[in-house]
């Protein structure tokens, strides 16, 4: 195998593996807010417990997410030196704006918030879990804005040619604001928050399940279906805009989440099915004129297909294909589980009907996919421009790196990060089975007017 798609590998996998912790970062801070928010209005200590217990996960998250997210800036200087010569101004940027706003936000009050319990007020623990939420959001804010210059870059120019040619920003704003970068940082937060969600619908199902801890089930469940279907609501939205950005910025891209090998009217999307390559067809169940009426809001305007876009500009249409629609997939079971959940338990049914306390426990698995999936198809679907209309990816490769070294740091990373995923799934495990329960051996903070009704 070449030493580019050894790159490309290695990259795709490291960044796999990474971006299976900051999603649950951000989403158990946003629902920490919530239900710390909740304790200083009620006073009712089990709201008070619930977040103790959460930010143990949450801190089990973010440790993970820091440690195997350092390996990516190597991996840019490492495999793909040319990439990093031609974007260094930009990403240089970005990348500083994060640990401006991102990380000095979240070091500075983490330890406040993981065991400032018995040593601050509850006004001021509140407000450092709020900074430590904003700071794994602003984190996801500029990393997305990095990613999206990729997509539709913006706000700069190329100095040099050849291969000393780089971008150099020429307005800072632009750059952030580029085409794509509001819709999508929207569509990645709103997933990020639905890893949370699902993460205690699913840990809060197994306490059910186990008949543990009801009283924190009950009170989580609130607060938890709420917080899904309002997200889940907000991510149709934020995917019709998405992908409407998609149509008129990456064309390519679009005609390869859809299977468009022909540009006519009534441009049919496809609900679910298969590529056929040989005969440039899509095989499956499609409704007539509905991509054309959600990508240009009329069923007769066409999208453009394959047959207006040059053989070399063409991502692969299979693999995109199907990964854009496991996402749709994974949304559609979230919604599916999350509404029946809620409505066994709204009616005191949940804990007696076994197969959907299951389908709960399951879900933790959907959003993760839908994450997965949804950034392999944004970044399998900007082949083969690794900035797009400016770059290719064959041309960010590092010239002096071997597929043989490619090859061994591959196996040595898929080795540690294995036993990084155990050692996670050990420790969460432990969390999780210990339960809310646990406490510190130092007493907790006690407010005089906290009520201890549960």
């Amino acid at each position: 195998m070449e030493a580019e798609m050894l790159a490309r590998i290695q990259f795709g996998f490291t960044s796999a593996f990474h971006y299976i912790y900051p999603p649950m970062s951000i989403g158990l801070g946003l629902m920490l807010c919530f239900f710390e928010g909740l304790y200083l209005k009620t006073k009712n200590v089990l709201y008070k417990e619930i977040t103790k217990f959460w930010t143990k996960v949450f801190a089990l998250t973010f440790a993970l997410g820091v440690a195997t997210g350092l390996v990516q800036l190597f991996g840019f200087g490492t495999n793909w030196a040319r990439y990093s010569r031609f974007v260094g101004d930009v990403f240089g940027s970005a990348l500083g704006a994060e640990g401006i706003f991102a990380f000095f936000l979240e070091s500075g009050f983490l330890g406040v918030m993981l065991f400032g319990w018995n040593r601050v007020g509850p006004k001021m623990h509140y407000f450092s879990t709020i900074c430590v939420a904003l700071g794994a959001h602003f984190s996801a804010v500029w990393i997305v804005v990095a990613n999206s210059w990729m997509q539709t870059p913006a706000g700069f120019r190329v100095v040099g040619e050849g291969v000393s040619s780089k971008a150099v920003v020429t307005d800072f704003w632009a750059m952030v604001f580029n085409p794509s970068s509001v819709d999508r940082l929207t569509h990645v937060i709103l997933g990020c928050w639905l890893t949370g969600i699902f993460l205690i619908l699913s840990v809060n199902a197994y306490y059910l399940f186990k008949k543990k801890h009801l009283d924190f089930v009950n009170k989580t469940f609130k607060v938890a279906f709420f917080a899904a279907g309002v997200v889940l609501l907000l991510q149709l939205f934020s995917a019709d805009a998405t992908s409407r950005g998609v149509a008129v910025h990456q064309p390519a891209k679009l005609a390869a989440m859809e299977g468009v090998y022909k540009t006519a009217p009534y441009t049919p999307l496809t609900l679910f099915g298969w590529v056929d390559t040989k005969t440039q067809e899509v095989r499956g169940v499609q409704i007539p004129g509905l991509l054309s009426l959600l990508a240009n809001r009329d069923v007769k305007t066409p999208v453009k297909g394959f047959d207006q876009i040059p053989l070399d500009e063409r991502p692969p249409i299979g693999v995109v294909f199907q990964t854009f629609h496991l996402m749709i997939a994974m949304w559609g079971l979230m919604a599916v589980v999350a509404s029946i959940g809620f409505y066994l338990w709204k009616r005191k049914r949940l804990a007696k009907t076994k197969w959907a306390l299951w389908a709960l426990m399951i879900s933790v698995g959907f959003p993760h996919i839908a994450n997965l999936t949804g950034w392999m198809t944004a970044e399998i679907g900007r082949q083969p421009w690794i900035v797009y209309g400016i770059l290719k990816t064959s041309e960010g490769v590092s010239p002096n790196v071997s597929a043989h070294q490619i090859q061994g740091s591959l196996l040595m990373f898929l080795t540690i990060y294995a036993l990084l995923l155990v050692l996670f799934l050990f420790l969460l495990d432990r969390k999780i089975k210990h339960g809310p329960e646990e406490d510190e051996a130092v007493p907790m903070y006690r407010d005089p007017l906290v009520k201890e009704d549960r």
